[in-house]
């Protein structure tokens, strides 16, 4: 079974209320359940608001599953500490946004988080975590 843990950064406690028009829809409790539902995979979801917690999760991730999927939010484009703990540590990272954040504003086209991740995925709204699944358990075999 491989274990995969989805971290989720500042705002996406909001998804399917906050901007549909740029983040969609679809609840990250929809997703979740959708992505439960792929067979050989277990998947589990942190979310947090708070830089130094991503960290922490980042960290204790790294000892308890085998893959990690990163929609660090806002703090893609901002945080030299989550880059510098994904270098860190061993666990396979990719890192995800649910926008084209090469069609949004200048500064969200800088992701300093992506450049310590094994990809990143970008655009395809919530369907970025089932690409993110789907790379892992492809990377698996």
């Amino acid at each position: 079974m491989l274990k995969i843990r989805i971290i989720n950064g500042a705002n996406l406690n909001l998804l399917g209320a906050r901007e549909p028009e740029i983040y969609g829809t679809e609840t990250m409790e929809a997703c979740l359940a959708r992505l439960k539902r792929v067979d050989g995979v277990e998947i589990s979801l942190v979310q947090s608001n708070v830089e130094g917690e991503l960290v922490n999760q980042l960290q204790a991730a790294a000892r308890e599953v085998d893959a990690i999927i990163l929609n660090a939010g806002g703090y893609a484009h901002t945080s030299v500490v989550i880059a510098d703990c994904i270098r860190a540590i061993e666990t396979p990272v990719v890192c995800v946004h649910l926008s084209n954040i090469f069609d949004r504003e200048a500064y969200r086209q800088t992701d300093l988080v992506a450049s310590a991740c094994v990809g990143m995925i970008c655009g395809f709204g919530t369907r970025v975590y089932d690409l993110a699944v789907e790379y892992f358990m492809q990377a698996k075999r």
